[in-house]
């Protein structure tokens, strides 16, 4: 008898664990269309898979590879305990945002039969990059039940204190948010322009309001996830700890995405800073929100 309830115990333990995993697997692609449909449908990504060099193409592709792992530890389908798992995550969430990045520039017939074989992977490979984020992303925030009740069986129902995260992975998920949102922003002309159009206070001004809105959103603000600087410490030590290294994060990020397309190419030092500064703005905003939301 004992045997038997043991078989059906572990029977009804791993069809949890699948039924978790598909729940999962849906979310992921839920994520992928919610997160990946405003680059879907923006004509300057359409082009960039055309135009953009290959090898920063690939460049891009292949980084994207360990970010995947790394968050698929964190927010992965399943609660990950191995590297291996990671990496079976981040496979899964890659190749959701293949599938479904092929699928829907099919569909809105950006991708066509008469098209070359490097037009059609250019333009599936380079949307791939933030659906597949937005696969990753899914299961954090169209999580569910379940999801809240692995929580409450994990800590007990508590909520764990900001400082007991890892400072890496804090610095890590802030790269994440602004990689993410700076793709949204990043292949439009509107970036240059407006970098053009600013004056040295102008970006003085950027900066001071994008570090401003980086430590409100974290700190000040009471939105949810909204991290309390516990008693006794003073105001500027998380400034110092996390602000302003997520505002660095969300500067390099800025830079290597407008290298990665392009825009920087042929441009003085001068108007590669202005530029780099006009994205760090949506990209710090980005950075700010994943503390709250990962």
């Amino acid at each position: 008898m004992a045997g038997a309830e043991n078989v059906v115990g572990s029977r009804s333990q791993a069809n949890r664990e699948l039924r978790r995993f598909l729940l999962g697997l849906g979310r992921g692609a839920a994520g992928a269309m919610l997160f990946g449909i405003p680059m879907l449908m923006t004509m300057e990504f359409w082009a960039l898979g055309f135009s953009m060099d290959r090898w920063r193409l690939l460049l891009m592709l292949l980084a994207n590879i360990p970010m995947l792992i790394l968050l698929a530890d964190l927010i992965g389908f399943e609660h990950t305990t191995t590297w291996q798992q990671a990496l079976r995550d981040a496979t899964i969430a890659y190749g959701l945002g293949i599938a479904i990045s092929g699928a829907i520039l099919v569909m809105l017939g950006i991708i066509k039969a008469d098209m070359s074989l490097s037009e059609i992977l250019g333009k599936t490979a380079i949307q791939a990059i933030p659906a597949s984020i937005g696969a990753m992303l899914g299961r954090s925030q169209l999580g569910g039940q379940d999801d809240d009740e692995e929580k409450d069986g994990e800590d007990g129902g508590a909520v764990p204190d900001h400082l007991s995260t890892h400072y890496v992975q804090e610095l890590f998920l802030m790269a994440v948010g602004a990689l993410f949102l700076n793709l949204n922003v990043a292949p439009t002309e509107e970036v240059i322009l407006i970098s053009y159009k600013m004056t040295p206070w102008h970006a003085l001004a950027a900066i001071l309001a994008s570090i401003a809105i980086m430590h409100a959103f974290v700190y000040a603000v009471a939105f949810k996830g909204t991290h309390a600087i516990p008693e006794g410490i003073p105001w500027w030590h998380a400034f110092l700890r996390f602000t302003l290294p997520g505002y660095v994060i969300a500067m390099g990020i800025s830079i290597y995405v407008l290298w990665t397309f392009g825009r920087l190419d042929d441009m003085a030092f001068t108007q590669m800073l202005m530029s780099a500064i006009v994205l760090s703005f949506p990209g710090s905003i980005g950075a700010a929100s994943a503390r709250l939301i990962l």
